[in-house]
């Protein structure tokens, strides 16, 4: 990434940080006990938790997107791709799972409460230690790249069987889904969602940024 790439996430970071405490309303919900709204300031950990998942789940399909080319033309530096993308994957998975677990201990009692979105993450996170474990397994490249290729493959159709099916099959305490077309209907009015999108843009970005120079470091 260039110079002027590293300028615009830098901006975008920032920018969305400060937005999400000035430009965005405050969100409200609904006490039960009183019945009257009242404000609910931790609704903005959404803004980091929500982005952080995404970039994991897209940092597992392009590692295994280069491992279908690591087997396909036997080219290595395919497979340094796909090292590079699972490391940044694991890492934004562990960051949902760790601000996850900060809004459950605020929200429901306990940082762990054994809910299907929680265990789904933890399973994708010990997938994935796999993968790595594998790699240092190995000390032959050839093949160690072909082995990973395979296993990136293996892994990633697990991905969406447990960040999008699992949740949706079984009983959880998570939130569902909150953005909505029309306002009034949910909980995130315009400006929320400009600011949500704008995370989702920078924290693209970034990993763009991080992937790149991972790549670097690896080769």
């Amino acid at each position: 990434m260039g110079t002027l790439g590293k300028t615009l996430v830098g901006l975008a970071m920032t920018a969305s940080i400060v937005l999400a405490f000035t430009y965005s309303p405050e969100a409200t919900r609904m006490n039960f006990t009183t019945r009257a709204l009242e404000p609910w300031p931790e609704f903005r950990i959404f803004f980091f938790h929500v982005p952080s998942a995404w970039i994991g789940a897209l940092a597992f399909c392009v590692a295994m997107v280069a491992g279908i080319r690591t087997l396909t033309t036997r080219n290595r530096s395919f497979d340094d791709v796909a090292m590079a993308s699972s490391e940044l994957g694991f890492l934004f998975c562990g960051l949902a799972l760790l601000s996850g677990m900060i809004w459950a201990r605020h929200e429901w009692g306990a940082f762990w409460n054994w809910d299907p979105r929680q265990n789904s993450v933890l399973i994708l996170l010990l997938i994935y230690a796999g993968y790595f474990a594998l790699r240092s397994a190995v000390p032959d490249q050839a093949k160690r790249a072909r082995l990973a290729g395979v296993y990136s493959i293996v892994a990633f159709a697990t991905v969406p069987f447990l960040i999008f099916v699992v949740p949706r099959i079984m009983e959880s305490l998570h939130p569902s889904p909150i953005i909505k077309s029309g306002e009034g209907t949910g909980v995130m009015d315009a400006r929320m969602r400009q600011v949500f999108f704008l995370f989702l843009a920078s924290f693209t970005g970034l990993y763009v940024w991080m992937l790149s120079l991972r790549i670097k470091v690896e080769r």
